[in-house]
């Protein structure tokens, strides 16, 4: 049957593939908490029951150091179809301040076009798309022209950890042609982006150590170095007057972005006036490290942040006290060729030549993700240029990512597979923060768009 019948059929099917996603949004699967456990079963075994009603084989639950992954495949034949895996999660944020919900966020509702719940963009309504695919091609053609692996974790939003030794351990079951991630957003609300890249992460924290408890500072002012000071003394040195990192040896295996990849970021349409008043909403733009545009600084070249420092009073009312300690937390995206345990080696170098001897310092790592970058030349990339073309009737553009997603180089590494980063949602979709939402059109049109690249891939050789 021709692949107008497959579309079809998916737009036919799209009540009851809304009603599925209404169940599944339904399930609390918050993997933060261990208070939530029963609602991690619960989804995964919803997921092992979809996935059989709709026509999957060797369904089952890949264990992990957390939450279990849920697997299923359909193998439409052998080593002359490309097999691909796609990736997903089940789990979600906590749903904190509930108070600011319009609705509950585990009762999925649909306003003015948007399906507003707690992951409903993130993931569950981008990955349940793919599966949507897949049953639409089994009613109309018995199946997927392509062999297809689904990989759906349970442990994204707390790190993922265990993940990759279960990856390393089911490598051979995970073989694949190429993966497909759908956990993001369009650039804009019109201009899908497949990501060419992802940055990796160092993250740190230093606990600066001063008097034994903490002392009144109209008797030990001036005479006592507050940990707090100090503290914000050895931040502030941790970038020069170029804004730069100042940490001898960050940028020595930095690899710097050919004259292809600058050109291509020239071609995003991206407004620094439109970025500063709706996204960022700063009286100004930082200049940042010199010599390279907001975009390239966001997306392609590593940083520095520090995100808390912890110490002292800070309750309403006043108290003059000069505390025991203080506690700073540290991160720094990282590009390619960098290496995420040698980051941490030489921050705590600086942090230790930076310390005064009035002051002791501990410095802990937090955790590490390594950068990768994806061949834009794949098969399964220039499938996905046409799948946006056609799905969406726009024009994909490349770019970076200036987050972190640390599956991707797993999935580079272990299963020497490339990555496509072909996301469906919208950058305003409130992701992690009260009213969460999914257009209800990039849901049914996801959907038509996992129907043509499946089919686009069908052509295109391993």
């Amino acid at each position: 049957m021709s692949l107008r019948s497959v579309l079809e059929a998916a737009s036919q099917q799209q009540p009851q593939q809304l009603a599925h996603l209404f169940e599944l949004l339904r399930i609390p699967s918050v993997s933060t908490g261990a208070d939530h456990a029963p609602d991690m079963e619960r989804a995964a075994d919803w997921l092992l029951r979809r996935m059989q009603a709709i026509g999957l084989q060797r369904v089952h639950l890949i264990p992990t150091a957390g939450h279990p992954v849920v697997y299923g495949e359909w193998l439409a034949g052998g080593a002359q179809l490309p097999t691909v895996l796609i990736y997903g999660h089940y789990d979600v944020q906590p749903v904190d301040p509930e108070d600011e919900w319009h609705s509950p966020p585990f009762e999925p509702t649909v306003r003015d076009g948007y399906l507003y719940g707690r992951g409903s963009s993130d993931d569950k309504g981008q990955f349940y798309a793919h599966l949507a695919a897949v049953e639409a091609f089994v009613r109309t053609r018995g199946g997927p022209p392509i062999n297809l692996k689904f990989f759906l974790e349970g442990d994204e939003e707390c790190g993922s950890p265990g993940l990759e030794p279960a990856i390393q351990q089911n490598a051979g079951e995970l073989a694949c042609d190429a993966v497909v991630i759908s956990d993001g957003s369009f650039f804009n609300a019109q201009t899908p982006a497949i990501g060419t890249g992802v940055r990796g992460l160092t993250y740190m924290e230093i606990e600066v150590r001063g008097p034994q408890h903490d002392l009144h500072s109209g008797s030990y002012g001036g005479a006592v170095h507050n940990p707090l000071q100090a503290a914000v003394e050895m931040l502030a040195a941790l970038h020069d007057e170029h804004g730069r990192v100042a940490i001898p040896g960050f940028y020595d295996r930095v690899r710097s972005l050919s004259d292809a990849e600058r050109s291509a970021l020239r071609q995003v349409p991206f407004d620094e006036a439109q970025f500063l008043r709706d996204e960022v909403g700063a009286p100004a733009l930082w200049s940042g490290e010199a010599g390279y545009t907001v975009l390239e600084r966001i997306t392609a070249r590593p940083t520095l942040e520090i995100h808390g420092i912890r110490g002292g009073f800070v309750a309403d009312g006043q108290k003059t006290v000069i505390p025991a300690s203080a506690v700073c937390k540290v991160s720094m995206r990282l590009v390619p060729d960098q290496q995420p345990a040698e980051i941490a080696r030489l921050f705590e170098q600086r942090i230790r030549q930076l310390a005064p001897p009035t002051v002791q310092v501990v410095v802990r790592a937090m955790s590490y993700a390594d950068a990768a970058v994806v061949d834009v030349n794949s098969p399964a990339i220039q499938a996905a240029v046409v799948a946006y073309r056609q799905g969406f009737e726009a024009e994909p553009i490349f770019m970076r990512s200036g987050g972190t997603l640390p599956v991707v180089p797993y999935f580079n590494r272990i299963l020497k597979a490339p990555v496509v980063l072909m996301s469906f949602g919208l950058p305003d979709d409130n992701l992690h923060a009260p009213n969460e939402k999914y257009k209800l059109e990039h849901f049914y049109r996801s959907i038509n768009t996992s129907i043509i690249f499946m089919e686009e891939m069908a052509s295109r050789k391993p």
